[in-house]
């Protein structure tokens, strides 16, 4: 499960620091870490009985948060004065954060979760696989994500600066669309018996979420009032409804399923999670915190890239040595452990950004 690196869009926040944007990331990460541990129980059987469904709820219920994370990079990273003036030095200070996160993690969920924990034993072809294929563990192929939307953000600024919001919201549909369209045609191929999986490596990881990291950018002013905002809120929540309704019951309605499918590239994720973040910013719009609380709001949401990265070792440290966690059944145990691990994951995200050297992985 990954977020496009909160420390490393931070310096491109206006003046004004907008604490919707704040807080759509902190309640990404927090939906995160629940997707990863009620997971488990969605994934075991027996599947349609009541704590399965209430797994399900929890985890496809939070299934926008990575198109939202990277919607947020988008809004703030896009409009970076930077991506125009200084490109090089864009890169370079881009690449003195990531490479070191990319390298150290990597290692740290190969060596000391696979090998060291789990007891795998991994060929030297294994190894290549899990790198080639950006899977060394669930959620560092975002790390990836991360490093192609750089690579590309200084050409797409400039392709939008001059355009203004038409450009940016059509270049968003186009690219956008393009992803959602691949990704439906491998379930219409499938009704005619063509296989036709859609598979992803390392290099090209990126690319079917620019579209999300440029509808950030072209959304990032969009704020609904009124009748809008109101009639907004149950459309959502009713996509949603329907989204999780459907992912537990493929098989009722079978040309739908031909068309709909529960990925961050399904047509009704999409639409769920574009109305997240327009719903979320106008809900927070004009939002003033009492400054102690702005300053914790702040430093939870830069520290949520932390916790993307750090929370599956608290969460393997627990399953692999909790019972009632391993059996994958007991919602209390999946429960209290989600609590454990995302606390704990903030804490260690928050310490790592003070202790020099620790950030640059942070």
């Amino acid at each position: 499960m990954e977020p496009v690196k909160a420390e490393c869009v931070k310096e491109a926040l206006p003046k004004q620091r907008n604490h919707g944007l704040d807080l759509l990331r902190i309640l990404s990460i927090s939906g995160v870490v629940a997707i990863h541990v009620f997971g488990l129980r969605v994934g075991a059987e027996p599947k349609g009985d009541r704590s399965w469904w209430i797994a399900t709820i929890i985890d496809i219920g939070f299934i926008w948060v990575v198109p939202v994370f990277i919607m947020i990079s988008g809004a703030l990273l896009l409009g970076s004065s930077q991506l125009h003036s200084n490109p090089a030095g864009f890169y370079k200070k881009r690449a003195l954060r990531i490479v070191p996160a990319l390298i150290a993690w990597n290692f740290v969920y190969l060596v000391g979760v696979r090998i060291w924990l789990r007891d795998e034993v991994l060929s030297t072809g294994r190894i290549l696989q899990l790198l080639y294929d950006s899977s060394v563990f669930t959620q560092l192929y975002f790390l990836w994500i991360v490093v192609g939307l750089y690579a590309v953000a200084p050409l797409i600024a400039t392709f939008l600066r001059q355009g203004g919001h038409s450009r940016a919201a059509i270049t968003a549909a186009v690219l956008l669309g393009t992803s959602l369209v691949a990704y439906m045609l491998p379930g219409i191929l499938a009704h005619f018996n063509v296989i036709r999986p859609i598979s992803l490596n390392f290099l090209t990881m990126w690319v079917p979420y620019v579209g999300y990291f440029v509808a950030g950018y072209a959304l990032r002013n969009v704020r609904l009032k009124g009748f809008s905002l109101v009639a907004a809120v149950p459309v959502v929540a009713a996509m949603m409804a329907f989204t999780i309704w459907h992912y537990g019951n493929r098989g009722v309605l079978p040309r739908v399923d031909i068309f709909i499918n529960e990925s961050y590239f399904g047509v009704l994720v999409a639409a769920v999670s574009l109305g997240v973040f327009v719903v979320g910013l106008s809900l927070a719009d004009g939002l003033k915190l009492p400054k102690k609380v702005a300053a914790a709001t702040v430093a939870l949401s830069n520290a949520s890239f932390g916790v993307f990265l750090v929370h599956f070792v608290i969460f393997e440290l627990i399953r692999l040595n909790v019972a009632a966690v391993s059996t994958q059944h007991s919602l209390w145990a999946l429960a209290v452990t989600y609590v454990v691990t995302l606390a704990g994951s903030f804490a260690v995200s928050l310490i790592g950004l003070r202790v020099p050297g620790l950030r640059r992985i942070f």
